[in-house]
Parts: C-alpha cells; structure tokens; sequence
C-alpha cells in the first residue's frame, strides 16, 4: 500500500515528524512561500502537517491535498476560507493545552501585579543583603475585578484558576454564555469600563485585530492591569506604550506580540511591563500532546476517512 505523502513546510516540532515518518512519507519544505517541488512530487501530496503559515498559494499547486493538520489551538496561519473553498479539511490541536495557557495566564497575573521577577532579581544582585527589603508592590490582586475577554475552552480555565483568588470575574464573548456564574457585558468597551484587570485569550480574526487600543485602555483605568495570552495582533502596541507610559493603565503582562520573535522597544524599555517569549504552552508534556494531535488527525483521517478536531470552518461531514 502506498504511503500518504506529507508536506511539513518550515518548521514544525520534531515529534510530528518522527511519528508521521513510521507510515508516511515526509516531504519537508524550507518555505510554505515558495515550495520549489516538482509537478509530480506536488501531486503526490494528500496531506500536511504545519506549525505557521499555509497561504492559499501553496493550496493552489497542492491538486490532491485532503487534510492541513495545524499545529497549535490558533490556526489564523492557515488560509482556512480556501481549504474549506477546496474541499480541504484543517484541524487543530484544541484542549490539550487549556491548562497550560490558563497557568500561565494567573502566573503572568500575578508577576504584574507582584512583580516577582524583579524581586528575584533584586535578590540575585546581592541588592537585598545591600540594601534592604525589595520595594513594596504598588498593586495587588487582593479585590479586582477582572475581564476575560473571550471566553472559550482557556477563558473557563482561566476563570476557573482566578476563583480561589476570590476576585470578581466579568466576561466579553461573542456570545454569552449559559451556565457560568460570571458577570456578562455584550462589548469590549462595556467589559473594560467594568474592569481593572483584563485577560485577553481570543484568536486573531478581523474582529478582534487591534481590539485593545487606547480607547480599551483608557476605560480600563489608571489602576488598570492587561494580560495578553492570547494574540500578539489583539493589542495596539503603540497605544499600549503610550498608556504604559502615561499611567493610563497601571502595568500589562505579555506573553505574544504583534511581531513574533520581535518585541518593540517600547515595551522593553517599561518597567511596569512583564513580558515573556510565548511560552503559554510551553512544557515538555503539553507540546508533546498538541503534537501527537496533529499527527493523529493525519493517520485517522487516512485510516478512517475522519478528522478529530476539524476546524469550524471545514467542518467534517460524513
């Protein structure tokens, strides 16, 4: 029996390629911009495996592709409303990285409020021994009110997490929720102006591109904290340099950016900023699993003729 071919353009975790390479013939790319393959080798290709971009012009000399595992709960890098145009099935990894990301999410919470980072640096530079006790935290967690905006899978994590914390928690989604004790405010702008503390956890889509802007910021208020562990593109950067700066809001706490790997000057140069380098899903285990996600929608789907998480927009039908 033939095996499937299956493109991985770019980079993609080592473990997606080590299983799919036990049944499947890999064919790497350096670029999904410019594959350079040959007409017979672009049409042996059923499937694909991809942690980033897939535009609809690498579809488009792709005549027999099925299936673009997406490495990852957001998959904004696939060009989706063209597979689902083709007849092409994209999944995700949902799930397995919920808890990850909503850990990360109250930890990040917490060093901006805490500034625990910094204190532990002070201890490190000999700066407790030398010159006394780490300068109190100008803020706390103790009676916030805080937003999450998006509530999906990770918002309920997320809120689940900040309960035991004994905070208010306030929600923004496009649509409410039933069955959730947590307050609901049918905009952005109504969410932030309930708040001081906002959690950003949406992907990227036209909506909520830019969403986070000085207008959000202003609402949230001088005692406010923003928390963004969702997309990099939901906040205005240059607006929240600008609030950071003036004291439009009192601190944020970033672990994706506009530009991924480059983080603005800006936002270096902030004292009351804690950023990380993307690490919501971060672990061993939890890349591991998203992983074996993506390889297991390839192998089912050639085994079976199913996908396990389809993507809402190339929804599987049988």
């Amino acid at each position: 029996m033939t095996k499937p071919a299956i493109l991985i353009p770019g980079r993609i975790h080592p473990r997606v390629e080590t299983r799919l390479a036990e049944t499947c013939e890999i064919i790497t790319v350096a670029s999904a911009d410019e594959p350079g393959l040959d007409a017979e080798t672009l049409a042996r290709v059923r499937g694909a495996a991809v942690s980033g971009r897939f535009p609809a012009s690498l579809m488009a000399v792709l005549p027999n592709l099925e299936i673009i595992g997406s490495f990852g709960v957001g998959y904004d890098g696939v060009d989706v409303a063209e597979a689902a145009r083709r007849g092409v099935i994209v999944t995700h990894t949902p799930d397995v990285l919920n808890d990850e990301v909503a850990d990360t999410a109250v930890a990040l919470l917490l060093n901006t409020v805490r500034r625990f980072p910094q204190a532990e640096a002070y201890l490190r530079v000999g700066r407790w021994e030398g010159e006394g006790a780490f300068p109190l935290s100008p803020l706390s967690l103790k009676g916030r009110r805080v937003g999450i905006h998006g509530l999906g899978r990770i918002g309920l994590e997320i809120a689940a997490r900040l309960l035991p914390f004994k905070v208010e928690i306030h929600y923004f989604s496009r649509h409410k929720r039933d069955g959730v004790p947590y307050v609901y405010h049918d905009s952005l702008k109504a969410l932030a102006t309930a708040v001081d503390t906002l959690i950003s956890i949406v992907p990227s889509t036209p909506e909520t591109v830019g969403a986070i802007d000085a207008e959000i910021l202003k609402a949230l208020g001088p005692t406010g904290v923003l928390i963004n562990v969702g997309r990099g593109a939901t906040v205005n950067e240059d607006d929240l340099v600008k609030a950071l700066t003036d004291g439009t809001i009192a601190a944020a706490g970033l672990d994706v950016y506009a530009d991924e790997p480059r983080v603005s000057s800006g936002l270096l140069e902030l004292q009351n900023a804690s950023l990380l380098p993307h690490v919501g899903s971060g672990s061993v285990a939890t890349r591991d699993a998203m992983a074996d996600l993506v390889v297991d929608n390839l192998l089912t789907w050639f085994a079976k003729g199913e996908p396990l998480t389809p993507v809402p927009e190339t929804p599987f039908r049988k």
